[in-house]
This record gives C-alpha cells, sequence and structure tokens, in this order.
C-alpha cells in the first residue's frame, strides 16, 4: 500500500474509533515505522517526542495560559463584561454584542478559544436566554466569538507556528489585530440583523460618558495585560517567551492586590493549568514524531509537487489550501494540523509569493475555525455542556457567523495587506 494512504487511513481509523489525537498521532507513526521496516528506528522515537518540545518559543505557551487563568480567577472577566455593556449593549441585539467584544478584550488575556467559551460562555449564555435570546443563538454566538481569541494576540497556535516554520511570533502577533477586528465586527453586523429577523429586541438606554468611564477605569487592570505584553515584545524590551512569563507576574500581583486571589489558590491553578497544558504538550510531541516521519519519507515535498502540478496559478492555489485547511480543521486537533500540514503547505504558498506572516495568519483562522464547525468543534461541545441542547441544534444556528467567517477568510487571504498593513509599519517586512 502507498505510504501516504497507509498513513492516512490508520490515522483516521484511530481517530473515528475514539482514540485521544495524541495517541493517533503516535500510534501512526509507529505503525508507519513498522510497515517501512524501520525497527531500528524505533529507538529514536522518544528522542523526537522531546525534541518537538525543546523549544524556547513553546515556552510561552504554558506562561500566557498560567496568565489567562490568574486573570479568570480574580473575576476579573465581570469587568470585561460590564465595558462590552457600556460600549455596545444598546445597540439592538445588545448581549450578543457584548458577547462578542468581550471575546474580543478577553484575547488580549488568554489567546485559547475553547477557555472563551468556557469562561464567557457559563456567565453570558444564561443572561441571554433569560432576556428572550434562543439557546441556539445564544450558543452559536458564544462560539463564533471564541474564535478570536487565537488571533488577536497573544495567541498560543501563533507561538507554535512561528516556532514551527522560524517566524517572528512578534510578526505574527502584529498580523493579527487587524483580521480578528474584521471578524468581531463582522460578526457583529450579523448578530444585529439576526436580532432584527427574530426580534430579540433590548430597550437599554444609551449609558452617560461618566458611566464609561467608570466601567473602563474598572477594567484598566485587564487591559493594561496585553498593552505589556504587545508592547514588551514589538518594542524589542523582551521575547515572547519573557513577556509571557511577566504576563504571569503582572495577573499575579493584580489578583493578591485586588485581593481576589488568595495564596491557597495557587496550587488549583497550578494545577488546572497543568492539565491544560499537558493535553496540548503530548499531542505536539506525538505529531512530531509523525511530522517525522513524513519528512523522513519526503511525504512533504511529494504532496507539494502534486499540487504544483494541479496548477501554479496562486489565486487557485490559496482557494484549494483554504479548503484543505477547513476540511482538516473539521476533523483533527488544530495544534496537530498546525504542525504536520505547515511544513507542507507553507513552502508551497511562499513559494508563490506569499509572505510567510500572512500564509502564517491564513493558517490560524482556518484551522481555528474547525473549533466551532460541526462534527468536532471543541467550542460547540463546550457551548452545548452550557445550554444543555443537542449538537444538532446549535450547527443550525452557528451556520450564518460559519458564513461569514469564511467571507472574512477569504477576504484577508487575497488582499494581504489586511495582514500586513501593521508588521510593515513595525518593519516585518
Amino acid at each position: 500500500m502507498n505510504t501516504p494512504i497507509f498513513i492516512v487511513g490508520v490515522l483516521l481509523s484511530l481517530i473515528f474509533l475514539g482514540m485521544p489525537i495524541s495517541y493517533s498521532l503516535g500510534v501512526t507513526a509507529l505503525a508507519t515505522l513498522v510497515k517501512l521496516d524501520y525497527i531500528s528506528f524505533l529507538g529514536i522515537m522518544p528522542q523526537r517526542m522531546f525534541g518537538g518540545l525543546n523549544s524556547y518559543a513553546i515556552m510561552a505557551m504554558p506562561f500566557f495560559m498560567l496568565a489567562g487563568e490568574v486573570m479568570n480567577r480574580t473575576g476579573i472577566t465581570n469587568s470585561l463584561i460590564k465595558l462590552a455593556e457600556m460600549l455596545v449593549g444598546w445597540i439592538r441585539g445588545g448581549l450578543a454584542h457584548v458577547n462578542i467584544l468581550t471575546s474580543m478584550l478577553f484575547a488580549g488575556l488568554t489567546g485559547s478559544a475553547v477557555s472563551d467559551t468556557a469562561a464567557l460562555g457559563s456567565i453570558l449564555i444564561p443572561s441571554m436566554v433569560e432576556r428572550g435570546y434562543s439557546k441556539g443563538f445564544s450558543a452559536a454566538v458564544t462560539a463564533a466569538s471564541s474564535i478570536i481569541g487565537p488571533i488577536i494576540p497573544p495567541s498560543i497556535i501563533m507561538v507554535v507556528y512561528g516556532s514551527l516554520m522560524n517566524v517572528s511570533i512578534a510578526g505574527m502577533f502584529a498580523a493579527g489585530i487587524i483580521p480578528g477586528i474584521l471578524l468581531g465586527t463582522s460578526i457583529m453586523i450579523l448578530s444585529y440583523f439576526i436580532s432584527i429577523k427574530k426580534d430579540y429586541a433590548e430597550k437599554r438606554p444609551i449609558p452617560s460618558f461618566k458611566e464609561v468611564i467608570i466601567a473602563l477605569k474598572e477594567s484598566i487592570p485587564a487591559l493594561i495585560m496585553p498593552l505589556i505584553i504587545l508592547g514588551g515584545i514589538l518594542g524589542g524590551i523582551f521575547t515572547p517567551t519573557e513577556a509571557a512569563a511577566v504576563a504571569v507576574l503582572y495577573a499575579v500581583i493584580i489578583g493578591l492586590f485586588m485581593r481576589k486571589l488568595k495564596v491557597k489558590d495557587f496550587w488549583k491553578i497550578i494545577q488546572d493549568t497543568a492539565t491544560s497544558q499537558g493535553m496540548i504538550l503530548i499531542i505536539l510531541s506525538c505529531a512530531a514524531i509523525l511530522a517525522w516521519v513524513l519528512a523522513s519519507e519526503q511525504i512533504p515535498q511529494s504532496i507539494a509537487n502534486f499540487m504544483i502540478s494541479i496548477t501554479g496559478n496562486k489565486l487557485v492555489m490559496l482557494f484549494l489550501i483554504n479548503i484543505l485547511l477547513l476540511v482538516f480543521g473539521m476533523f483533527m486537533d488544530i495544534t496537530a494540523a498546525l504542525i504536520i500540514l505547515a511544513p507542507i503547505l507553507g513552502p508551497i504558498a511562499i513559494g508563490l509569493g506569499v509572505h510567510p506572516l500572512h500564509f502564517g495568519i491564513i493558517m490560524t483562522i482556518n484551522l481555528t475555525m474547525g473549533l466551532m464547525t460541526p462534527p468536532l468543534g471543541a467550542c460547540l461541545f463546550v457551548a452545548c455542556g452550557i445550554t444543555k441542547i443537542s449538537l444538532k441544534v446549535i450547527a443550525k444556528d452557528i451556520l450564518p457567523f460559519i458564513i461569514v467567517e469564511i467571507a472574512i477568510l477569504f477576504l484577508i487571504t487575497y488582499i494581504p495587506q489586511l495582514v500586513m498593513f501593521i508588521p510593515n509599519l513595525l518593519g516585518y517586512n
């Protein structure tokens, strides 16, 4: 059997049988080595697993997650929600807009879509349902807006892409700003028209300037953290990994100063962060093995040559890459898909003249959208758990959001200035 077909067949079979994605990747790599009669290479697998994690840049991931967890435990999420209510809560479909804007603000704290869905959904979804929004729409808005988390910096997946492709992580952070704002704005507009169609009416007075200023003051501790991270990185004061560590220190100081955090809380916070990070790291390590097997058999080059043989047109190739990534994102873990596909698709796109930062954002948005698409979207399952509704119900309500976000994806794909404007201003040419 052809090796690429064998790898895809084994991997998909294991996933559909219910094996965790990390083990599926590792077992697929092991089975491939046995099939190729590379038994002597089996001893290299532990080295490759460690090598997949032995990166200074990857150290930023647990720190960003820890900082977000600390900030969330301080109850600072509530201040962001209050600020969002003052800014957009009075517009038709107010709570939906509050949900989206809070996700955009919360993105600067965690960079994780699933954390966004869990933290904000548990607060905002019940409030939306209580004010007359359907459960399906409330869950759909939460899941659709939460994927902005990994796009507006800081972003865990951007750290992985940057370390994997040897691309500036600071440049990736800068490139994600405009696309994140575009996504948030587009689903706000969609929510407005859906609210009119379904008569989701909230009669809330426009807040006074004083009320906005008060809400802004209360949320300053949360808003400062992304400024510290981005300002420090883009200003050359510290590296992304150092910035993540500084963010943890800042979050702890704020938590203790506000008396919302006690020393006894730290152990639980570290436990939760370690559990979440452990799941990501084992996926990274197992994906590194499979990536090594693929590279040793020159499969990425074969796939690249095949795709180039189909078309050498840049626009058509980007369309095909987007479709491929969207499909992979629907069925595969975002980190594993990135590690496997970036070395294959990256050189193709870059060879056709696509900037590495631009392609990184294309991959980030594509794969992140998999978190909000059936059948395996993690954000959908979290939202379903909060609302106690079936995946079938939420799938119907989230379809318009998927269509709009795909439209923004292709807009970003074919108008690179939307991605590269800020990086170019900062010298990331």
